[in-house]
């Protein structure tokens, strides 16, 4: 991908509460040269870039501005926020029929416009919705990212991390497998300064059981997009910063590691399944994923929740 004078170019389709922070907090890092946002009510889209540019001669020279698909055209990367909101007590899975619907119709028309660019997906269920994207638009895997379990990731290292009253940069922990109910964390590579994660927060953390701690850790990361849905109507901020980090990691040719939802062969033994794994993230898009040692009962969790996806996957009328 060529850098000009207007590059790099993102494409967010969907403006809604994720798409229109994601282009605020995008055009606060000063990554995107231009930014353009599509969404089917063409009105919602003119308003967020309006209220967007605004506020340029306080950021970063950007140009900004809605447009129909023919806006994907040239962009280095397309990223998909589009479809329909998770509600209350509604599981990420229970979206499957609505969201497979709406991107047949979306992923084709990016396609025929941006066929050079890295399409990141971020609509739920994002592992499938990533695996319906990889096949509706016939791209090579590597371009074909969804956002997958950076975000709980992130929730994991911030609980830890006020847990054992550390800071969150010196925490490595995965969560892996689907972004949702089956997702698992990988506890047997989990460190904190070099230290297993359980016997770090035995011997400095110091409030109880720490085994028992982190489970329960755990648990409110899985629950956390539920309970903010509970709480506020829907999740944006924090999901928002992690595709900012996800795009700065392919823009700049970082080749950082994220455990993005990837297409995978025998992984496990697991293949034909996008799911969250820890990946190499580059200009390339994911450059290869990594094999984790993990350990049998992790092997086990994650073997489930492959397969929890490819039952709805095989469900599709792709």
């Amino acid at each position: 991908m060529l850098m000009d004078a207007l590059k790099p170019k993102i494409a967010i389709v969907g403006a809604g509460n994720v798409g229109s922070t994601f282009a605020f907090s995008l055009m606060i890092s000063g990554l995107a040269r231009e930014i353009v946002l599509i969404d089917k009510n063409e009105s919602l889209a003119v308003g967020e870039c309006m209220d967007l540019n605004h506020a340029i001669s306080f950021t970063h020279p950007t140009r900004i501005y809605a447009a129909g698909f023919e806006g994907c055209k040239d962009a280095d990367i397309v990223v998909i926020t589009a479809g329909a909101n998770q509600k209350p007590n509604e599981t990420r899975t229970d979206l499957v029929n609505k969201n497979v619907a709406i991107f047949k119709e979306i992923v084709p028309a990016v396609a025929k416009q941006a066929s050079n660019a890295i399409l990141l997906v971020v609509t739920n269920p994002v592992d499938i919705l990533t695996y319906v994207t990889l096949k509706l638009s016939g791209f090579p895997s590597n371009r074909v990212i969804g956002s997958g379990t950076v975000l709980d990731t992130a929730r994991l290292r911030y609980m830890i991390s006020d847990y054992a009253k550390v800071d969150p940069g010196n925490i490595h922990a995965y969560i892996i497998g689907e972004h949702g109910d089956t997702e698992l964390p990988v506890w047997s590579n989990a460190t904190i300064g070099g230290m297993d994660v359980e016997t770090y927060c035995s011997e400095y953390a110091r409030q109880g059981n720490a085994r028992n701690e982190l489970k329960e850790i755990f648990v409110k990361v899985k629950n956390a997009a539920y309970e903010i849905i509970r709480l506020k109507g829907a999740t944006n901020y924090s999901i928002a910063l992690s595709l900012v980090k996800i795009t700065r990691s392919i823009l700049r040719n970082e080749n950082s590691i994220l455990p993005v939802s990837t297409l995978i062969t025998d992984y496990y033994g697991i293949s034909d399944v996008c799911i969250s794994i820890p990946s190499i993230v580059n200009r390339e898009g994911v450059k290869q994923y990594v094999k984790l040692d993990l350990s049998d009962e992790e092997q086990e969790l994650f073997s489930h929740s492959a397969n929890t996806l490819k039952a709805f996957i095989k469900a599709i009328d792709l």
